[in-house]
């Protein structure tokens, strides 16, 4: 893997200044003030909406029941539909310069998923990529992971979606921004019920869940750790 420089987000700065980070990181590597860069940060509660979500009728209203969750509304200018995330996630943001960003979209999808449910697996977690049925923020690439079912004698089980994608990508440069759920689920799938309702879309709640339910005890500081493992930064 190239070099990278790392930024290491020790405060947020407020869910909107974290996400103009990054596209500032994005304006700056396609101008060339700076070199491919891997940020990783703790973001502060943000529902971030797609640019979809913006233009549906209830989007005003959904703002509004984010806000009552304590999640900040913001749409962002990458990514498809709305998705929620706290002090209990992680989010990894890769810029990268190229001259070709567009061709390699769908291949980044693909990489970057298997790079993150490889992570999970280092750290006991049984996860997985590929879309998964009612899914919040739905993608071909989601990385999920399999929770067996609260009944011992059954055989079924369950799918969460433990980390939601998005790109952004410009001439010459591209951003590919990862959030790792690893805590406390439960105000995401709240705030998300809610936010989905006003805006008419639906989904399955049961999807919403957290890295820890499949793997008890794990933190945020030991995904960041076993990230920058495989970073080798």
């Amino acid at each position: 893997m190239s070099a990278l420089e790392l930024i290491r987000v020790q405060s947020s700065q407020g869910a909107e200044a974290d996400l103009e980070g990054g596209l500032e990181l994005l304006r700056q590597v396609r101008t060339g003030e700076r070199g491919a860069t891997l940020r990783i940060y703790r973001p502060e509660p943000t529902m971030a909406f797609g640019q979809r979500d913006a233009n549906l009728p209830g989007f005003a209203a959904a703002a509004e029941v984010s806000r009552e969750h304590g999640f900040e509304p913001l749409v962002r200018r990458a990514g498809g539909r709305a998705m929620a995330y706290h002090q209990g996630c992680l989010v990894i943001d890769q810029i990268a310069p190229d001259d070709e960003a567009i061709l390699g979209s769908r291949r980044r999808f693909s990489e970057f998923g298997e790079l993150f449910a490889r992570v999970l697996r280092t750290l006991g977690v049984d996860a997985a990529v590929g879309e998964i049925p009612g899914e919040y923020c739905p993608g071909e690439f989601s990385v999920h992971g399999n929770l067996a079912a609260h009944h011992a004698s059954s055989s079924e089980s369950r799918q969460i979606k433990l980390v939601g994608t998005a790109q952004r990508v410009v001439s010459g440069a591209w951003l590919f921004s990862s959030a790792i759920v690893v805590q406390n689920a439960t105000p995401l799938r709240s705030a998300l019920i809610d936010v989905y309702r006003e805006l008419g879309l639906e989904w399955d709640p049961s999807t919403a869940g957290a890295a820890e339910d499949l793997q008890p005890g794990l933190t945020v500081e030991a995904v960041e750790t076993a990230v920058l493992e495989a970073y080798a930064v």
